[in-house]
């Protein structure tokens, strides 16, 4: 049996996208960034599986096989780079549910300027950058920090948080949730916006409280985006953010500090070992894309509600 589309089909194909040529341009400029910087990269996947020397280019660089993955498995922080990044990922976890009880606030919220006021400030956050942040973090929580300022006025004593190993990850993750919050509850606001209120007035005549019409009314109403956004989400456990734990990092939190994309930046950028980063950067996809298919097997099975 022949695998070709028929005539027809194509004919349809073709008579569609001439009447929509308009939205397909508009799509163009969006699928050419996809291609040129997410798919034509790709290629460079197997200098992980090569002695890769610049001077003699991807191809011309011996074929080693799972070498450097290999030598990755038996570095002597190997697991301590991946417990950093799963105990941080995991405390990014634990948050995930800030910005739905952020959503669910500001959408019970009776006085619209107050409403207004609260996401407007929690959503600002958002657009400080990341080293404008860590720069924050750092005039705050440091030896001579603001906090220690107050702390010595009111008779206390001087910590220096940010050489402490066990406030680091506390600070990382804190942050990251000021920063994130607020952006993170639009989706959500979108979605309670969505719920029908005829629902809530029967709940009301029924005499529903207010925490029993958001648990069995606006709960289910948002747990498909709340399911998706969990998948995303589960999808990026080994990617835990590069640049912010780059800037707050120092040999004195060390330790704890040093996770999968600080490691691939050194080993590859700083020392040249160009094999070695890129096994340990397939190695964390690798496992990111498991995770997204599992997760989202899981989801279907339990909620309905998946990717795919």
């Amino acid at each position: 049996m022949s695998t070709k589309p028929s005539a027809g089909l194509m004919k349809r194909f073709r008579r569609k996208v001439l009447s929509n040529w308009m939205l397909y341009l508009f799509v163009l400029p969006t699928l050419a960034y996809i291609v040129i910087f997410h798919y034509l990269p790709l290629y460079g996947i197997q200098i992980a599986f090569r002695n890769y020397k610049p001077a003699r280019g991807i191809w011309g660089s011996d074929w080693v096989g799972f070498k450097y993955f290999i030598k990755f498995f038996n570095s002597y922080n190997f697991y301590e780079i991946v417990r950093n990044t799963l105990v941080i990922s995991f405390m990014e976890m634990l948050m995930f549910p800030m910005p739905i009880l952020l959503a669910l606030v500001l959408h019970y919220t009776p006085i619209a300027w107050l409403r207004k006021f609260t996401q407007s400030v929690t959503y600002a956050p958002y657009f400080i950058s990341v080293v404008v942040l860590c720069g924050m973090v750092v005039a705050f929580f440091s030896q001579s920090g603001i906090i220690n300022q107050i702390s010595l006025k009111l008779g206390g004593q001087a910590v220096d948080y940010m050489n402490f190993p066990k406030y680091w990850r506390a600070l990382y993750v804190g942050s990251g949730v000021w920063r994130q919050t607020g952006y993170s509850a639009v989706i959500y606001i979108a979605a309670l916006a969505g719920v029908s209120p005829e629902l809530h007035e029967a709940a009301i005549v029924d005499g529903a409280n207010r925490m029993q019409r958001i648990w069995h009314i606006d709960i289910p109403g948002i747990l498909p985006t709340i399911v998706i956004l969990l998948i995303l989400r589960c999808g990026r456990v080994m990617s835990v953010g590069f640049q912010k734990a780059y800037l707050l990092q120092n040999d004195l939190n060390l330790e704890v500090s040093e996770i999968i994309s600080t490691y691939v930046y050194k080993m590859g950028l700083q020392k040249g070992q160009y094999s070695l980063s890129t096994a340990v950067g397939l190695f964390n996809n690798v496992i990111n894309f498991l995770l997204v298919i599992s997760v989202n097997k899981a989801a279907n099975v339990l909620t309905g509600s998946g990717l795919w």
